[in-house]
């Protein structure tokens, strides 16, 4: 074993050997994986090896075609067969609801180049003449669906990358990973040690422990996962004789069930709702290519419906029963790419889908080690979208719960409930007096919106309008007509401070920085010129700025701020939720707040962009004059423990004038109304500046940030894309988000985020179209749960589109 290696990998599954492979391929050859025992040696061995393109997340759902498409490509590198059985499938609908989940999926799929087909039960039948078409309503196929050998493709991609110059050591257990002064690695082995510039954790079932190893406690967990295979069955023969073909896959979502060929017989697996974590806390370094005692009691329910909608396999002897852990992340995607204060340590676990996503996970993570930037918008799989609130505990009941509802519907207004409340400002109990709904970000309870006296604070979950959409509307027209209180805590907040602050800022965000007492929008980028984020930064003093940005992103920037920082001259202080804050906004915002200080809040001494520290009533506060409403309006940060004195002293003053509650879903029919765009939603890495509608915010004139040189490039060719707003004419549903646009015809764009704009009663969506489209006024139409229906591109926001209420 070499002593000296540019990167070592933890792991011989199939995402620590596609990583390999990724890096062998990119030209990173000094390479070493290290595997414990053998490969394939902790849920790799055991998997089902089924694999599908299908993704909440379209961006994942790109990078899952990737994969599938990968393995002719590692067949005929290594000679190595994958085993590659791609028979397509069936997924089955059972309920109106599920049918329009996957409308919603196909429609998705149309601009991701994919070729799913909706069709009847009757239709799913003859694809699949194992079902009871009488249990279903409709299904969706789709021909990039199949199974696979889990131990060939492993060695398929191990042999690729071996073929390219990497090394693998079997058996020899990682010990330890220690990070020396310079920023390199130690990786400690029961064989020695191996000094490396990076290091990869992709340790599986062990990953949690390979992370303790580096001090790092990741939000994985194991749990167990079930699925027998039948003796071989007339039915399977029958097909097999009648199509000359295997039996299609099928994903049966009312049974929690997935089912293929195996051999002469069935395989059927579940998602039963009564799942069982394994090794909670520590994971044996024993344990190996070993399986679980079965419980068919514990999926005897999930069996039971499987049986009646696969009536064969009730008349099918039971040859085996496997039942082996895999790992999960908290919300089923995989975690991925470089920790946070950790120079050169990047993982690739929780990738529980290992032969759908495995590929794409290794391409993405070569991408970001060798480049910098993974070369895709990978926000979904990011390890940054957790933080240090992701505890054990908190980890492992939200991974049960994920397990348990994988094949469950998931609304647009469905909020889960595992680990909560777990982050809470003091204003919860207040605002859950005030019949608030309570969502969750990032760990953090907010008011979604508020339910009349009266009656029950609950959402009743549909991809339709809902019971929200009337209070919603009368939040809505309370910020319109007089004032309206959100709390805005979620945010992320910053301090940074020090001589080298403005330099700083400077070189990481795109934009100009503010004079003393006045507020910038900024955009920031990547080295692509990309959209990374996007922040308010205000001047509270010469070397002291205060930086707000997207709450869920804040390990995100965070990391990439560190990255970026010079090693001495400037603090970046994440403040998190030592920071509280409130909006205030409407057209009576400012007399509202004119009666709690003592400051003239007049346009003319504190205009639209204004920022300073004064009291509110008997707070000390910062308050900047800026609203994402689009409205007259202010934001004030506090301390955590004036909040209540903050709102109640608002609250107090502004019954005189109609003072009112809104909450996030309010504020997001606002922002549309406005055409105004939010991070992960319009603003993306995989869009620019120019593109976003954000060219006004950059700081052409100095083009010293980071991006300057593509952003600029952009600049010269106008981009490829352009963001339009659309009204809709939608009857009793809106968009989303990751919805087709239709022009003359044919597919040109997507919806990046919609909703209902109750100011001007219209429904509205935000999307991306090309450039060549970004005038045209006519022949839109956008797909909503499978209708498409009428888009009309409007040339200026719906509300105040000259922007005089903003700036009153």
């Amino acid at each position: 074993m070499k002593t000296q290696a540019q990167a070592v990998i933890i792991g011989g599954g199939v995402v620590g050997c596609s990583v390999l492979y990724h890096l062998a391929k990119a030209g990173w050859t000094d390479v070493v994986l290290i595997e414990r025992a053998e490969l394939t040696s902790g849920s790799t061995w055991h998997a089902a090896g089924g694999f599908h393109t299908l993704n909440g997340d379209p961006n994942v759902a790109k990078l899952q075609q990737y994969t599938v498409e990968l393995y002719r490509e590692i067949e005929a590198l290594s000679g190595v067969s994958c085993g590659l059985h791609l028979t397509g499938g069936v997924m089955l609908a059972g309920t109106p609801e599920r049918m329009d989940w996957l409308r919603m999926a196909h429609a998705k799929g149309r601009y991701l180049g994919m070729h799913t087909e909706i069709i009847s039960a009757a239709e799913a039948k003859r694809l699949m003449p194992l079902i009871d078409e009488s249990r279903f309503v409709g299904a969706m196929y789709d021909p990039l669906e199949g199974h696979l050998d889990p131990y060939g493709t492993t060695h398929a991609y191990a042999k690729s990358a071996q073929l390219k110059g990497a090394e693998i050591v079997l058996r020899n257990r990682v010990v330890d990973t220690v990070q020396r002064s310079d920023g390199t690695w130690d990786v400690v082995t029961e064989q020695g040690t191996i000094h490396a510039q990076h290091v990869v954790n992709a340790g599986g079932l062990w990953a949690r422990e390979c992370g303790r190893m580096a001090g790092l406690e990741l939000p994985v967990l194991a749990m167990e996962h079930m699925y027998l295979l039948t003796e071989d069955m007339p039915e399977v023969a029958e097909v097999n004789a009648s199509t000359g073909k295997e039996v299609i896959t099928a994903l049966d979502f009312e049974g929690e069930i997935y089912t293929r060929q195996e051999r002469g017989g069935m395989l059927m697996g579940t998602y039963e709702r009564a799942g069982k974590p394994w090794s909670e806390t520590v994971t044996p370094w024993d344990f190996g290519q070993d399986l679980l005692e079965p419980d068919l009691d514990r999926i005897a329910p999930s069996l039971e419906v499987g049986f009646e909608h696969f009536p064969a396999f009730a008349r099918a002897g039971i040859k085996k029963i496997i039942n082996g852990p895999f790992t999960f992340a908290p919300d089923g995607n995989p975690l991925v790419g470089p920790v946070r204060g950790l120079r050169n340590y990047w993982v690739a676990c929780g990738v529980m889908a290992g032969f759908s996503q495995g590929g794409g996970v290794g391409l993405a993570l070569a991408n970001w080690m060798i480049q910098g930037d993974p070369g895709f918008d990978v926000w979904a799989m990011d390890v940054a979208r957790y933080g240090d609130w992701a505890t054990l505990a908190t980890t492992n009941a939200r991974v049960k719960e994920n397990y348990s509802r994988r094949f469950r519907i998931r609304f647009p207004n469905e909020e889960l409930e595992a680990g909560r409340p777990l982050r809470t400002t003091p204003l919860f109990d207040r605002l859950k007096a005030d019949n608030a709904v309570m969502g969750e970000s990032y760990g953090l309870e907010y008011p979604l919106w508020f339910a009349p006296r009266g009656t029950e604070p609950k959402d009743v979950f549909s991809f339709r309008r809902s019971n929200a959409f009337g209070p919603i509307g009368e939040e809505c027209r309370t910020v319109r007509e007089r004032v309206g209180v959100l709390e805005t805590s979620g945010y992320a907040k910053y301090e940074v401070t020090g001589p080298g602050a403005e330099a700083f800022l400077c070189r990481v965000l795109a934009g100009r920085m503010p004079a003393q007492g006045r507020i910038t929008l900024t955009p920031m980028l990547n080295e692509r010129g990309k959209l990374i984020g996007d922040f308010t930064v205000g001047r509270l003093g010469p070397e002291r700025f205060l930086v707000i940005g997207s709450g869920p992103a804040e390990q995100h920037h965070m990391r990439w701020f560190l990255q970026h920082a010079p090693a001495s001259g400037v603090r970046i202080d994440p403040l998190g939720q030592r920071m509280q804050g409130l909006s205030v906004a409407g057209p009576r915002a400012r007399e509202l707040l004119q009666r709690l200080v003592r400051q003239d809040l007049s346009t003319a001494a504190f205009p639209f962009l204004s920022i300073a520290a004064m009291d509110v009533g008997p707070v000390p506060a910062i308050v900047g004059r800026i609203s994402f409403t689009g409205d007259l309006g202010y934001e004030i940060w506090v301390e955590p423990d004036c909040q209540r004195a903050l709102f109640d002293a608002l609250w107090s003053a502004g019954e005189a004038f109609g003072v009112g509650h809104f909450g996030l879903r309010a504020l997001n029919a606002l922002r549309l109304e406005k055409s105004f765009g939010t991070w992960a939603r319009e603003y993306r890495p995989i869009y620019g500046p120019v593109e976003a509608g954000l060219g006004r915010f950059i700081r052409w004139s100095r083009p010293d940030f980071i991006g300057a040189d593509a952003a600029l490039a952009e600049k010269a060719s106008g981009g490829a894309l352009r963001l339009v707003t659309f009204k809709l004419d939608a009857r009793d549903a809106d968009a989303i988000g990751d919805e087709p646009i239709w022009c003359n015809g044919q597919v040109v764009g997507w919806i990046t985020s919609g909703g209902y704009a109750h100011g001007s009663g219209v429904s509205v969506a935000m999307g991306y179209v090309p450039v060549a489209l970004a005038d045209a006024r006519d022949g839109f139409e956008v797909e909503v749960i499978g209708e498409r229906v009428r888009a009309k591109p409007l040339p200026e926001p719906l509300f105040d589109p000259s922007g005089a209420r903003l700036r009153a």
